[in-house]
């Protein structure tokens, strides 16, 4: 079963071209190094009508969206020796040196996900 990296982030709409082209480099990274899928998604209908709205999760602020970001793997272990590959990149470490963070680091969230169903 695939092994997914998942991120969720408060992003200004204004940063969104910016995002997009830091993400764009960066997945192109990825994928060389062996992840299999790539996925940057921007909220579009984030009204909830059941269960928290990402936007109180997140603490949503005025003119912010919400990134669902994901990157999938064939194992764990293949997201270790992929991930490894990719902070010793140097054309990575070039882009996070020069870029500005077009988002708020500290918000955030971050983790592995071993799937329990893969349809």
């Amino acid at each position: 079963m695939p092994y997914v990296d998942g991120f969720v982030l408060p992003i200004p709409k204004k940063s969104l071209k910016a995002y997009a082209r830091m993400a764009e480099f960066a997945g192109k990274i990825w994928k060389e190094h062996g992840a299999l899928e790539f996925r940057e998604c921007a909220g579009d209908d984030l009204s909830a009508h059941c269960g928290v709205p990402f936007t109180k999760i997140i603490k949503l602020k005025p003119g912010e969206t919400v990134m669902f970001s994901y990157i999938v793997f064939k194992s764990r272990a293949h997201r270790d020796r992929v991930n490894a590959k990719v902070m010793k990149d140097e054309r990575l470490k070039k882009q996070m040196e020069k870029a500005k963070m077009p988002f708020d680091l500290q918000r955030m969230a971050y983790g592995g996900f071993q799937s329990l169903v893969d349809l």
